[in-house]
Parts: C-alpha cells; structure tokens; sequence
C-alpha cells in the first residue's frame, strides 16, 4: 500500500502539472453536451415543400394552409407544373411535391373521392418515410374535417365506433432531449476513459520513463491501480459536472436516484479505464494506441442503442451487442432517468459491467510485462 500511495502521489502530480488537459477534457465534455442533443434528434422538422395546384380551388388552398401550418413543412416552391416541381427536388430545393388535381374540390364533394399525388426524395431514406407520414397523417385530418361537413350524422349512429385514447408512459411530451442527452452524457465518458488510459502506459515507454519502472520494486497490480486512481476520479468529476449540465440547461432530472446513476458509473469507468489500460499495454505507439481505441470506440457507440434501437438491428448485430459494454450504462441511464429505476431494477447490467471492468482490468495486470 505505501508503494501504491507513492504511484499515485506521482501520477497526480503529473497530472497537476499538465493542467490544461484537465481543462481541455472538462470544456470539451460541456461544449458537447450543449451541442451535440441539438444536432442528434430524430425529430423531423423544416422539410422543404413544394407544391403544385392544378385546381386552385377552396379545398385546396385549405389543404395547403393546413400543411404550411404545421410544424413539420416549409413552403420552399409553389410550381405551375409537376416537370417544374421536380426540378426542385433534383436541386435539393424542396424534400417533397404535393401535386393537387384538377377537379379535386368537385370530385370530393360530388364523388366523395379524390386522389393526391405525392413525389418523395427518399434519397435520405428516414427522412423521406417521416415526410410522407406526416403528409398522410395531415391529409387524413383534412379528410375527416371535410366528411365532417358534407356528411349529416345521424341522430343516433347504429355503427359502433372505437375511440383510441394514447397515452406517453415515461416520456410524457415526448422531448428527445430526455432520451438523447443521458446517452450522450454516456458516450463522452466512454471517449474519455477508454482515451486517457490508452495513452498513458504508451507515453511512459514513449518517454523512457518504462525503463525506470521495470528496475524498481513495484507489483504490476500496483502500476496498474497507479495508472487507474486518477483517471477514476477525473471520469467521476466529469459524470458529475455532465448531471449538473443536464439538470441547469435541459431541466433533466432522473425520477430515480443520483447515486444509482453515480455508482454504476463508477464501475462503468473501472470498466472502460481497464480496456484503456489493455490497449495501452499492446500498443508500442500512441498512434497504435488510438487506432486501436477508436476501433473500440467507434463499434461500442454503433451498438449501444444510441441512435438506433437495438431490437431493430440483425439478429447477428444484437448478438454482438451483448458483449458491449456501453451498451449497459446507456440502458441504466435512460431507465433511471425515464423510468425511475432503482438499484434491484439494474442488477442485471451492474453484474454485466463488473463482470467487464474485472475481466478489462485483470487482462491489463496478466498483460502488462515489465521487461517492456
């Protein structure tokens, strides 16, 4: 223990010289944070709408005012031709042609049946399917206002009739900033632990330092828990300083417990700082060394359900899943934030992530030689 506290006065001295990496980490987590829930939302809107009248009718200049009006379309074209309205979509000028026919105000008053053309860019696949859903739902409810007119209900309506009452469990005003934000928070951390750590035991063999250490006394499991400590307690603070943002800009607060989210954090971070320090320890070279972690990096974030949900990847993909780490700290997250999950609730992915930051951790001390 006296060698361990003297590992570790020298690496937080280290890093107390190097400050501005502190800051650097500190600033880029809060920069991000303020950024990034802006920039990756899955809600749809400021689509680029153009339209072509061929009726020029009331019932069409209604249906188009109901579309304006909505939250989702911006009126970027008003085309006398559908050639010409196509023209926008192949200039990126508009996302979707809504084509009016003529005869469309009489058709549906006399016929009770009209037809809509619309024209898709679908080059943007997720985007051009939300486009027209959205112009489907609104023409639905224009259709129902119409029928809602023309047609006299009677007194008392023979047909039985469902009425659909919804309900939002969990994420009431379905705000993405609830969903997104907890997994951002998540993603950072795992960038940095996995970051620091894979530099570290590389800069010392860089530096010479190595050499040193391999002629002193020192266990491995104490170099290791050395070089683990203080990156710790830097990931520690930068969870804490990430909850604090999204309670003071976001209004988030989780309806479970902070120190759930603190303590499986905690272990989180063991977790991802051993798999930093494994990588470190094969790696000859910072530049091996970040290749390697943005490896890691760049598959954990594709397969931990942040931007897509896992139960909609292959069924091979889903497998993989399960033997990431991330994975688990972004499921905790959104359940004690969202759901109110308690500490029992978590037990699964608490034994899952121990069972990571042992494995991580007791590689790096079997793997870490000091005749490097």
């Amino acid at each position: 223990m006296r060698v361990l506290g003297f590992l570790l006065r020298k690496e937080f001295l280290q890093i107390l010289r190097n400050t501005s990496t502190i800051i650097i980490i500190v600033q880029s987590i809060i920069i991000q944070l303020l950024i990034l829930p802006f920039a990756a939302t899955f809600e749809m809107k400021n689509i680029n709408l153009s339209i072509v009248d061929d009726d020029h009718s009331t019932y069409s200049q209604r249906l188009i005012n109901k579309m304006v009006s909505s939250r989702y379309f911006i009126l970027t074209d008003y085309s006398p031709h559908y050639p010409q309205a196509l023209a926008a979509i192949e200039k990126n000028k508009a996302d979707l042609v809504v084509e009016i026919p003529r005869g469309f105000e009489s058709n549906l008053v006399k016929n009770q049946s009209t037809d809509i053309f619309m024209s898709i860019n679908a080059i943007n696949g997720t985007k051009g399917g939300l486009a027209g859903s959205y112009t489907s739902s609104i023409i639905n409810d224009f259709n129902t206002e119409i029928r809602e007119e023309l047609v006299q209900s009677a007194r008392f309506n023979p047909a039985p009739v469902v009425e659909i009452v919804s309900e939002n469990w969990f994420n009431t005003h379905m705000n993405y900033k609830l969903y997104m934000v907890p997994g951002i928070l998540v993603m950072l951390l795992t960038t940095i632990g996995i970051s620091l750590t894979a530099f570290n035991i590389v800069r010392e063999k860089e530096i010479g330092t190595m050499e040193q250490i391999n002629v002193s006394p020192v266990r491995k499991i104490d170099f290791i828990l050395a070089k683990l400590i203080p990156f710790w307690v830097i990931g520690m603070t930068v969870l804490v300083v990430g909850l604090t943002i999204a309670w003071a800009v976001y209004g988030i607060v989780p309806l479970g417990s902070y120190f759930t989210i603190i303590g499986f954090g905690a272990m989180q971070m063991a977790a991802f700082l051993g798999l930093g320090l494994l990588i470190s320890t094969y790696a000859n070279t910072q530049q091996q060394a970040q290749f390697i972690s943005f490896f890691f990096t760049l598959i954990f974030m594709m397969l931990c359900g942040l931007y897509s949900p896992i139960s909609s990847m292959p069924q091979w993909a889903q497998d993989m899943a399960m033997f990431n780490p991330l994975k688990y700290f972004v499921e905790v997250m959104r359940d004690v934030v969202l759901k109110g999950s308690h500490f029992i609730d978590i037990l699964p992915q608490f034994g899952a992530i121990t069972l990571f930051a042992v494995v991580f951790n007791g590689w790096a001390v079997l793997n870490y030689r000091k005749r490097m």
